[in-house]
């Protein structure tokens, strides 16, 4: 069964008589390069695990299976189950997990999983994610300090920009700061629209999320630091002190101690900060 053909979503879908979710994002791949991009990106070997995020029909998940030791599915929507059941079936080295992957443990699974021998080499986390809620389910993979080798994930092209965005672009943000303190961020590829069946509206990119073994600032307190690249970007058009005494919730001299010990000019705005810049800020506030 080509499960990368639309013949073969299509004849899926009357089966089971599936209504496709727009909001959980289901756009199935059916470009067989982009899957080959995907799982080259992502780097996976024999020997290694692969959890992934959204498997939907089985698309991506069959062609994991041809590659790595073990693969765990882990998909939100119950209809999906027994379509997955049937399209892999041939497959013995898949775990299908019915369940919403910001309320799961991924750090359990990985490790029953090595404790089973399913797997020895190592672990990626790949996945499709629901265009509406990215930034949460990858800052829940970094803040867990998820134990994954990489985390190669396609979203709205959007959203890619502002991730991989270096200091002093309009598209740099807090979701920037926060993903480049924890990874090495590298572009994959991007996926056009006619690359999924149905069609979604915008064009898409896969990055490639490496962990950092030595980040570039050690911070105080991690919290602290969301806190403060938060509030430097709550109003983009506002000078640093500004932005961190009013959306921060301190007072303007607090703020000047604060910046004048990091070594950075209140007159600054959010987006000209680099990482390490940020982290110097967070750390000083953590002092006071």
């Amino acid at each position: 069964m080509d499960l990368s053909s639309p013949g073969t979503v299509k004849s899926i879908r009357e089966k089971y008589g599936l209504q496709l979710s727009k909001s959980l994002g289901q756009n199935f791949i059916t470009d067989r390069n982009i899957l080959e991009k995907i799982i080259e990106g992502a780097c996976v070997e024999d020997g290694d695990m692969v959890i992934e995020i959204g498997p939907g029909i089985g698309v991506l998940t069959a062609e994991l299976a041809e590659r790595a030791a073990f693969v765990t599915a882990v998909e939100i929507d119950g209809r999906l189950i027994p379509i997955l059941k049937e399209t892999l079936s041939e497959y013995d080295n898949i775990r299908i997990i019915n369940q919403d992957i910001l309320k799961t443990d991924l750090g359990q699974i990985i490790e029953e999983s090595r404790q089973a021998g399913r797997f020895t080499g190592k672990v990626h986390i790949i996945g499709n994610l629901p265009y509406y809620i990215t930034t949460p389910i990858i800052m829940k993979l970094l803040e867990e300090q998820v134990p994954a080798d990489s985390i190669t994930v396609m979203m709205q092209k959007e959203v890619a920009d502002r991730i991989k965005s270096a200091p002093g672009s309009r598209t740099y943000g807090a979701i920037s700061v926060a993903v480049q303190y924890f990874c090495r961020v590298t572009k994959v590829t991007d996926v056009p629209k006619e690359a999924f069946v149905p069609r979604p509206k915008v064009e898409s990119t896969v990055l490639n999320l490496e962990p950092l073994d030595a980040k570039a600032i050690e911070l105080k307190d991690e919290k602290v630091f969301m806190r403060c690249i938060k509030a430097g970007f709550a109003q983009r058009r506002k000078t640093l002190l500004n932005s961190l005494a009013s959306a921060g919730g301190m007072d303007k001299d607090k703020v000047k101690r604060i910046l004048a010990a990091a070594g950075i000019d209140p007159g600054r705005r959010a987006e000209t900060l680099t990482v390490e810049e940020f982290g110097r800020i967070a750390n000083e506030t953590a002092d006071e």
